[in-house]
């Protein structure tokens, strides 16, 4: 593999979006077996802020739509599709907290393309930031029709 540049994807989701099943799409695939992307960094965070009624919240990089999004089961190691976790504390716990590091599994490679889901303590409707940091790569094609074999059986 061999790295040839970064990209950065930020915007918006809420829960209501995600416990509907349409987590916020991050759109990689460019057709080609030959390129592919590693998560390197992942925050979250409110996008209002209202003193101390800024909500906590938690989201989670799946590499598929089909990622468990119950909140007794939103955040699963053993769900291989799950690469990324990341959680920010509202204003109550001494403003815009970002836990840090988030929890990113390294090993992980994307071709095809990336989803967000995120709960949140205030109302389902609000909506939560995002910033994803990838790392873009020149892979064989094999590794990326492999790849996205993998996680097509894994899903």
């Amino acid at each position: 593999m061999k790295k040839i540049g970064m990209y950065t994807a930020r915007g918006i989701v809420s829960e209501t979006e995600t416990e509907a099943g349409t987590p916020q799409k991050i759109t990689l695939f460019d057709g080609s077996f030959e390129s592919a992307y590693r998560v390197v960094g992942f925050r979250i965070w409110a996008s209002s802020y209202a003193g101390s009624s800024s909500p906590d919240c938690v989201g989670k990089l799946s590499k598929n739509e089909l990622g468990v999004t119950s909140a007794a089961n939103f955040m699963r190691a053993d769900d291989d599709n799950q690469i990324a976790w990341a959680a920010s504390a509202g204003s109550a716990d001494g403003g815009l907290g970002f836990a840090d590091p988030p929890v990113i599994d390294l090993d992980n490679l994307i071709v095809e393309d990336l989803y967000v889901y995120v709960r949140t303590t205030g109302t389902a409707t609000d909506a939560i930031n995002y910033i994803v940091e990838m790392e873009k790569y020149e892979i064989t094609d094999w590794q990326g029709a492999l790849t996205m074999a993998r996680d097509k059986a894994q899903g």
